[in-house]
């Protein structure tokens, strides 16, 4: 393994996992808010149980997102000094703004799972709302950065200079909207079928109905709200690649040759030396008309990007692929939940309902790691889209192997003793939480 390529792997490897942390960390403590809220007007000791458990995850997530945040960025001036010493300057401003939202989310947290017993009830929940607050923000600061990658603003670049720099329009990108929006449904999406599966599995198993059943209404009215929205805020990002990256949305749709009427193509295998698509369903026009809302209106492919500026097609489309299957598939899902709930029936009685939910658990993270997948590896061979080269960011400094080699094993690590901590917090739920008196 040379260094560039160890160099992007490790880079990889960090993101797949930060984001998985820092999704949860988001949105869990949205959940808890809301079923604390139910508490205080309700006094449903079972809501109080459950605040209290969902809390006790989100300083689990919160602690590692932070570790792994942290190690992110260290890797970022490590790795790529050469992006960070002409960007930094640049989008350097939302970064700066995430640290501010990250201690503001700590203190809240802190205050929030020490507060039971000492704080007045509605203080007490506004911290919990200032976590979930501050925790979004700080997901929408760090996807304006990565979108000013995709859409480069705020500068000029003369002469191999970046001057007249401006990080305000660079965090207000073109594309930071589209991007963050798009983020955040996901992060909810994701979240909210993962927690209401590992209910449903619970409600499956015949284990503290009540507890469970309260929890997993929450979790997926979320979920499942966010999934129904989520191809709405897609078609937005595609339009937005198509007109400032033409040649990821090439990539993502393997649309090899420029037409009029292009055709959208569904799975398929593409065969790059041959520039075609093999045993993929064509449907004709699609494509024009989902960029362009035209049936008609030429499209660009990749015959019209220099081989050198072209991102590996296989893998971008693949990821693209399985990011809108699964994508759809949740929401079909997500509808049918509405619809069963609109009338009225007995869902969490029929196995083959919470059999749905328990499948589709880890279907929304599968979909998020696409997703950043298609971002990032169909910006290539750019760090900073048409201005710098990933190649000229990377670190000179040799034996960048090793060091992938020990952030892969803190990272799994890392997950290990989340996985354990979770399902010990899950199985310890009759003991702790479902009970008149949980112990926060």
């Amino acid at each position: 393994m040379d260094d560039f390529l160890a160099a992007r792997s490790q880079m990889a490897l960090s993101l797949g996992f930060h984001i998985i942390y820092s999704c949860i960390g988001m949105v869990m403590p949205v959940f808890m808010a809301i079923s604390h809220y139910k508490w205080i007007k309700t006094q449903d000791p079972v809501y109080k149980n459950i605040t209290v458990a969902w809390s006790k995850g989100v300083a689990i997530f919160f602690a590692t997102g932070a570790v792994s945040g942290t190690m992110l960025s260290f890797e970022l001036g490590l790795l790529w000094p050469g992006f960070m010493k002409h960007a930094g300057p640049i989008f350097g401003m939302p970064f700066s703004l995430e640290g501010v939202a990250f201690f503001i989310e700590a203190i809240a947290l802190g205050l929030f799972l020490y507060g039971w017993n000492k704080l007045n009830n509605w203080v007490h929940w506004t911290a919990g709302v200032i976590v979930g607050i501050s925790g979004v923000a700080s997901g929408i600061l760090v996807v304006s950065a990565n979108s000013w990658m995709n859409s480069p603003s705020g500068f000029d670049f003369v002469n191999g200079q970046y001057v007249n720099i401006d990080p305000v329009k660079a965090m207000f990108n073109k594309a930071w909207f589209s991007e963050s929006l798009h983020m955040i449904i996901a992060a909810f999406s994701a979240t909210g079928f993962a927690v209401a599966g590992i209910h449903a599995l619970m409600i499956y198993r015949k284990k503290n109905i009540a507890f469970h059943t309260k929890a997993f209404k929450i979790a997926i009215i979320f979920g499942a709200a966010a999934a129904i929205l989520q191809p709405f805020s897609g078609d937005l990002s595609a339009k937005n690649a198509a007109k400032r990256q033409p040649a990821k949305l090439a990539a993502m749709e393997a649309y090899f040759h420029t037409q009029e009427y292009a055709p959208l193509v569904i799975g398929g295998i593409p065969d790059t030396a041959a520039k075609k698509v093999n045993y993929g369903l064509e449907i004709p026009g699609l494509l024009s008309f989902l960029v362009h809302d035209n049936f008609k209106t030429q499209v660009n492919g990749l015959d019209k990007i220099p081989v050198k500026n072209q991102p590996p097609v296989a893998v971008t489309h693949y990821a693209f692929q399985i990011m809108v299957g699964i994508g759809v598939l949740m929401m079909l899902i997500g509808i049918i939940y509405f619809y069963e709930l609109w009338k009225k029936k007995d869902l969490l009685s029929k196995p083959w309902f919470l059999k749905t939910f328990i499948w589709a658990t880890p279907l929304g993270f599968i979909a998020l790691e696409a997703g950043w997948t298609v971002t990032e590896v169909g910006r290539q061979p750019w760090i900073i889209q048409g201005v710098m080269r990933t190649s000229e960011a990377v670190t000179p400094m040799p034996g960048i192997q090793y060091s992938f080699y020990l952030f892969s094993f803190i990272y799994f690590t890392l997950s290990v003793a989340v996985i354990f901590l979770l399902k010990r917090q899950i199985q310890m739920v009759p003991e702790l939480y479902d009970r008149k008196t949980a112990q926060p």
